[in-house]
This record gives C-alpha cells, structure tokens and sequence, in this order.
C-alpha cells in the first residue's frame, strides 16, 4: 500500500524505541499492518490481544494467558498474586527477558489496570526502573470502536487507586512514557466519499439533522431480504442473534447435519471460531469464519454464502465472487491453531508453537451475528439491529462493517441517543491529534534508539548494584570465617566501580555528545570510531577485572540462610557479567541494532540455562532479512 502513514508506523516499529498507539478509523488497515510487520520485522515481538477471539484473528495469545494474570481487577499499591506468579516456564522467562516489541491488538479492549499489571511482570523480567521494564510497546485499535468493560463495582475501586478512565491510556505505567500516536486515515473498506462522510460523524457523535436523515432513510422496518442476497444481521446482544439463527435454520425443511470439532491440546472454548457442535441444513445462510488457506483463495473470514449440498462431512457453499458471479465452493474442515510463544535453543529468537488445535467446518450460521464479534470483518449487506445499543462504539462498528450505504438496512431507527460517545474519548482524540509524529521526527527518533542501545551497551550501573549487594550480604555475615575474601571482592568491586562503572558513565556522556553530529548513524565516522574504540577497552577490562572472580565463584558457606542469599546475589551478578561480556564480542564486529539484539537474546538465554564455556561457544543466528540501521 502506498500509504505514508502506514510506512510512518512501520519504520517506527522497526527502527526505534518509542512506544506506539496505532489508530484508525474502521478499515484503514491495521490488521494488514500487523500481518506485515510479523513477516518483516526483526525484533524478537510477541502478539496478545484481550480476548481469546481478537488472539485467534491477530494470531497471538491473549494476556491473561501469555502473562499468567488471574481475571479480576488490578490495583496498584494492593498485594495482588499473579495465576502461577513464580511458576513460570524456563520458556516463557527466556521470552520475557528478551522481549523488544510488544504487539497489543485491540488495545480499546483493554482496561488501564490490566496494562498496569502488564508493566509489573516486564519490570520483573527486564529493567525494574522502566515503564514496561524498557519493552516497546505497540498498541493497535481505536477506541471509537469496542471500549473496556469495567462493572459498576469494579470502576469505584479503580478511581479510589487513582485511575481517571477506564481506558488504557488512563494507564500509569503509559503515563510514565513518552509515546507517540499515529492516526490511519485513508479508509479502505468503503469508496463511497458519502457514505465515509456519514461514518465520520457517527464516529465523531457529531451528526446533523441532513446527516440523521440520510442515515435514517435505510430504515426499513418491514425489510424480508431473500437469502440470495446475503444479507446479515448485526444485533447488540448474543440470545438476539442466537434466536434469529436458530429460528431461521428450523424453517428450513432440508435434514439437519452435525458436525462434532476436533479440539487437541490447549484450546479454550472461550476461543472457538465457530461451534463446536455445529449443524447446517442446505439452504442455510452462513459466514466463513476463516481465510481459505489453499492457493485458490475462494473464501475469506467473514464472506457470506448459502449451503447447497452437505455430503461425505464436506459441505457445499454458493458465494459470489467480487464480480458477482455465484461460484459453488467445496468446503473441507479446516485447522486453527492456539499459538504459544517459545525460544529456540539454537538462535535464541522467539517462535510461535502450536499449543492446541481446533478442526472443524470453517463455517458459521449467518443470519445474525453480534456487533461484538463483526469487529474487523466487511459485509456487503448488513440488517443493523441497534435500537439497544449499550456501549460508546457499538453504532459505528454495526454501521462500519458495511461497504456501501446502499448495501446497509436498518431494523429500527438511529437515534442521537443511541450513538454514545465518552467524554474520555473526545478528550484523547484531540491529543492524539496533535501528537502526530513526521518524518523529521522519525529521523530524531531513529537515532535516539541507536544512543539508546549504546548507552545500555556500556553502562554497568545495574551490574554493579547486583555486586555491591553481593559485597554488602558478605560483609554483614562473612567477616570472620572469611575475612581474605570479603576484603578481595571489596577491593574488586572498588576497581569494577571506578575502571568500569564511572568510566562507562562518561563514555555515556561523549556518546550523547557525539550522537548529533550526523543524521545516522552509519553517516557518523566519529562516533563510529569511538564506540569501537570503547568497545574494544570495556571488554578487555571486564574480563581483566572479574573474569577470575566470576570463574572462581564462592568460599563454602556453612550457614545455609546466608549461603542462600549470597548464592542468589552471585548467580545475578554472574549473569549480567556474561551477558555484558557476549554483547561486547559481538559488537567487535561493528555496531547494528539488529546484531545488538540478536546477541542481547543470545546472551541472555545462555547465561540464564548455561556455563560461561557454552556462553563463549554460543553464536548468534543471521537472520535472513537485513535491515538497515
């Protein structure tokens, strides 16, 4: 797509750290958005999505599973258990360690607590004194569409905790973050200039009596659509639709057939694209529910058709073609996957594993859906059953998923009342407005990251902490059984601090001078020259200082509380040593983000499960895609 606010994104995704809010208006492209950045991008990036169907469609994982939260509220300052807090899988540790990018779809979903509870596990895992523990986030959706639910006894306990909204943005842990927003605005899914007009003040809550009576003119309150024409009802609430189905499907006189799903391994029903018992009859109106997998691409989610033939547990359906022409479609059971994230022993980047499967009928009864599960799918003829609207959103996603106003009905009329809108979402509309970044930014923004990742490259502080924590538990309970040694690290730790630590912080400081001097950072031969230059001294250095300490390790301890505490401050300390040693080799082979970070996975992995000998031996895979820096 020649789109510049797409590209915008992308190159912020990819080449800096900022956080991002990618919005839009309905069918602007951020499905196609995120289905591209998880073919292209290198970083090491999961997806969650807040409910187990938006994960199904994203294809990631939701929250609460990948992160391991217990449903219910999170409040901030109240001792609150984590489902499995310190039961996480070696797996799932290596992952968060090294996580870079965090994709969360349909961020409008997700209530400010929960992305508070999201930045307390990364700070556990990765930097404790940065928002998300210095993890770039992603958020994709826009929140004119679905909002948060928060029950009327749950919303007093969050402002008592200090929260003004619902909505994620009313996050602590975002408000600590200088993120930036980019708004989609060419609108793909409808052509009609009117009809987009139209949907824009239904967004906006902002409809005049020309625009109510142009939308109002598709009330049809005696409309009888022939099944020929495909046309589907969207309704606010679950038994609407349900009824409408079943009592559609009983008036068919054809014999009724089920089919039972296939569920292995770890797929919660929450997430079943379609029943798992599902009957059809020929002659019954239904949705694919998934993208046809093979080369012919005959179907995609949300394409309606009728049944005309059910034999031999395969199912035929009559559909139009984008030219209107009918085409029977031979349709097969079909395989969805719960993914789960792992690292590869070898490479250390993050893969997608299947966790479970679920086989069935990629079909779904459709003469009525709820405008809840619409959300991302495009119908030529929509019947919008709105009259009990609920939530601010729900009118325009019902009246969005529609290409042409021609093609949409209405069973009962629009009111002002019925299109809701939040006064928190005016209100953060217009600083996403007013927080558009440009391509200048981009370009300070790109380097930023690169001062950013040298300035980590060489600092020690947070090495150092875990040392002088080290020497502090064996100077408080150590003194006399092994006085030589409690002397030997104190004096070792002096030297780490002031040949190490202090020289790394102004080596800091010339990097942040020298960074300006050019655009890029290949274009900078000064810094350049520096950085290796630094790289070079700070490796001889470590290794000089503490290799022999880190290799020697402990005296025996008798006491076995204290030997626990020293033990467990050691193995920390040991473990950034080797982490800082391995990103320091790598980077003798000149500075790139994208090597950083793959020797930053690599590293950590193997300083969390190996001994500093595999940790020499270790290599860092190339991964196929270059990019530039």
């Amino acid at each position: 797509m020649d789109n510049p606010q797409l590209d915008l994104a992308y190159n912020y995704a990819q080449y800096t750290r900022r956080n991002i809010f990618l919005t839009g208006k309905a069918g602007t492209g951020k499905t196609t958005f995120l289905r591209h950045l998880r073919n292209t991008s290198h970083k090491r990036m999961i997806v969650v999505a807040p409910t187990g169907v938006a994960a199904i469609n994203a294809g990631g994982v939701t929250i609460h599973s990948f992160f391991q939260l217990a449903p219910g509220l999170f409040l901030p300052e109240v001792k609150r258990e984590t489902k499995n807090k310190y039961g996480y899988s070696k797996h799932k540790i290596n992952i968060l360690r090294t996580l870079d990018l965090l994709v969360i779809d349909e961020i409008s979903m997700v209530r400010c607590d929960l992305l508070d509870a999201i930045d307390e596990v990364l700070r556990r895992f990765q930097d404790h004194y940065r928002p998300f523990g210095g993890v770039q986030l992603l958020l994709i959706g826009d929140i004119q569409q679905l909002a948060p639910v928060a029950a009327d006894n749950e919303w007093p306990l969050l402002q008592q905790h200090g929260y003004t909204t619902p909505y994620f943005f009313g996050s602590k842990a975002l408000q600590q973050t200088d993120y930036t927003t980019i708004e989609l605005r060419h609108v793909y899914r409808q052509a009609d200039q009117t009809f987009i007009g139209l949907l824009n003040k239904v967004r906006e809550n902002c409809l005049d009596d020309q625009a109510l009576q142009l939308l109002n003119s598709r009330y049809k309150p005696a409309f009888r659509p022939d099944d020929r024409e495909g046309y589907i009802t969207l309704t606010t609430h679950n038994y609407q639709a349900q009824e409408i189905n079943q009592e559609r499907l009983a008036l068919l006189n054809t014999a009724p057939v089920t089919f039972s799903a296939s569920v292995n391994g770890d797929f919660p029903e929450i997430s079943y694209p379609t029943d798992a018992q599902l009957t059809l009859k020929a002659g019954a109106q239904v949705m694919f529910c998934k993208n046809d997998s093979s080369s012919a691409k005959l179907y995609f989610n949300g394409k309606i058709g009728r049944v005309t033939q059910i034999a031999n547990g395969h199912v035929w359906v009559e559909s139009k073609t984008e030219d209107g022409i009918p085409q029977d479609i031979e349709v097969t059971p079909q395989e969805w996957t719960n993914t789960k994230y792992e690292t590869d022993p070898k490479s250390g980047e993050i893969v997608e594993t299947v966790a479970g499967t679920f086989t069935q009928i990629p079909l779904r009864t459709a003469w009525a859906i709820t405008i809840h599960k619409s959300q991302g799918l495009t119908f030529d003829h929509c019947i919008i059953n709105a009259g009990r609207a609920f939530s601010p959103g729900q009118v325009y996603v019902a009246l969005s998923r529609c290409r042409t106003l021609e093609g949409l009905v209405l069973s009962t009329p629009i009111t002002t009342h019925a299109i809701m809108s939040d006064p928190d979402v005016v209100g953060y509309n217009k600083f996403v407005e007013q927080n558009q970044p440009d391509e200048q930014q981009l370009v300070i923004d790109r380097l930023q990251c690169v001062g950013q990742t040298l300035c980590a490259l060489f600092d020690y502080m947070p090495m150092m902490m875990q040392f002088r924590h080290m020497v502090r538990i064996a100077d408080e309970h150590l003194p006399r059984a092994h006085k030589p040694f409690v002397a030997a690290i104190k004096e070792l730790c002096t030297r780490a601090e002031n040949e190490l630590e202090t020289i790394g912080m102004r080596f800091q400081n010339q990097i942040r001078q020298l960074l300006p001097l050019a655009a890029t950072y290949d274009d900078n031969a000064q810094l350049k020259e520096r950085v290796k230059k630094g790289n070079d001294y700070f490796l001889i250095k470590t290794t000089e200082i503490l290799d022999d300490f880190v290799t020697t390790g402990l005296p025996t301890i008798d006491n076995q509380r204290v030997k626990e505490q020293i033990t467990l401050a050691f193995d920390n300390f040991r473990q950034d040593y080797k982490i800082k040693t391995y990103l320091l080799t790598q980077m003798t082979q000149g500075f790139t983000l994208d090597r950083y970070w793959n020797a930053k996975a690599a590293a950590t992995m193997a300083a969390n499960e190996s001994t500093p000998a595999k940790i020499a031996g270790k290599t860092t895979k190339t991964k196929k895609r270059k990019t530039k820096q």
